[in-house]
């Protein structure tokens, strides 16, 4: 896996072009890593040397990783330890006026978003919103950064979940689905960098074996649409859990196949219920809701199998509950 970043490599050049095209951003540089979390470190470092300033505004509930600055802009303090408390962070609720009261002190460097957040329960920042957010962060000369480490790489039907609002931010991190799994990650740079020799490193990013992983990606993203698939697929299953007539059910909400159901019950039971009794494993956040992210290629017969699941589940859950259907 190691090769000197001093050495010139090939498939590098073949993944940043690759991956300009595919994702829309061909005009955009990158820098190859290993993970979210050194991606967004890389990118809060670059906002910071390129307007000078140290102050960042990230968004509650936000998860970025669990290293130095990316914990820092994490809204977590049970993984931020006190080396990690270093009063640079500003927490805003999804309030643009609250935003704006942030960006008039003129000390801030980034803001940092998640395309939807994903450990934060399903959250969907609105277009209006993120429109918003690119007009007030241009017009303060403030950094855009975008985290689509879990919402990015097709999952919500578009290559970026931030596409659906038509903004381009001044930064973009990816990982997770960039490479299928083996430890690889990105950050998109726009051409507003000036790129000086040093100001990045890294040991390992952009290794052979990663490249090689990511391009393979590509190309059955292409070949499979898998992109149209979690679109249409992902449409059908969320109406799918949108008519399920459960009182246990308080929403569904995302994008195509990076779905959230709320609901009125703890989902502890009901995860494990669908574990050990159908077999299928799902993921939470906080008490209350249950996060849905298959496979892009997961089809419509899987989908009814597991709307067919969760509705068994949840006629036990309602029983024991003491509700009625």
């Amino acid at each position: 896996m190691f090769y000197s970043n001093s050495v010139r490599n090939p498939l590098q050049e073949k993944l940043a072009f690759e991956l300009g095209e595919i994702s829309g951003y061909p005009d955009y540089h990158a820098f190859f890593v290993n993970s979210g979390a050194e991606a967004n470190e890389n990118a809060l470092k670059l906002a910071s040397f390129h307007t000078g300033k140290k102050r960042v505004i990230a968004f509650r509930k936000a998860f970025h990783g669990r290293t130095s600055a990316a914990v820092e802009v994490t809204d977590n303090s049970r993984i931020t330890a006190p080396i990690n408390e270093n009063q640079h962070v500003y927490f805003a609720n999804p309030d643009l006026e609250e935003v704006a009261c942030e960006l008039q002190k003129g000390d801030v460097c980034a803001v940092i978003i998640e395309g939807i957040s994903g450990v934060g329960g399903i959250q969907v920042p609105s277009d209006d919103f993120l429109i918003g957010l690119r007009e007030m962060t241009q017009r303060h000369h403030v950094v855009l950064i975008l985290d689509e480490i879990q919402s990015g790489y097709g999952r919500t039907g578009r290559f970026f979940a931030h596409q659906w609002a038509g903004i381009r931010p001044d930064l973009i991190t990816v990982a997770k689905g960039i490479a299928n799994g083996f430890p690889f990650s990105a950050l998109l740079v726009s051409e507003a960098f000036s790129a000086q020799k040093g100001m990045l490193g890294t040991t390992f990013g952009g290794n052979h074996l990663g490249c090689a992983a990511a391009l393979s990606v590509i190309q059955i993203l292409r070949e499979e649409h898998l992109i149209e698939n979690a679109l249409q697929t992902g449409t059908y299953l969320k109406n799918k859990l949108s008519s399920l007539a459960s009182p246990l059910i308080r929403e569904v909400r995302g994008r195509g196949l990076m779905l959230g159901i709320e609901f009125s019950v703890p989902v502890a039971g009901i995860r494990e219920a669908l574990l050990f009794e159908h077999h299928i494993f799902t993921g939470f956040s906080g008490n209350n809701v249950l996060r849905i992210l298959p496979p892009l290629c997961v089809s419509a017969q899987e989908a009814d199998r597991f709307a067919e699941a969760i509705e068994s589940v949840l006629k036990k859950e309602g029983r024991q509950d003491g509700t009625k259907r």
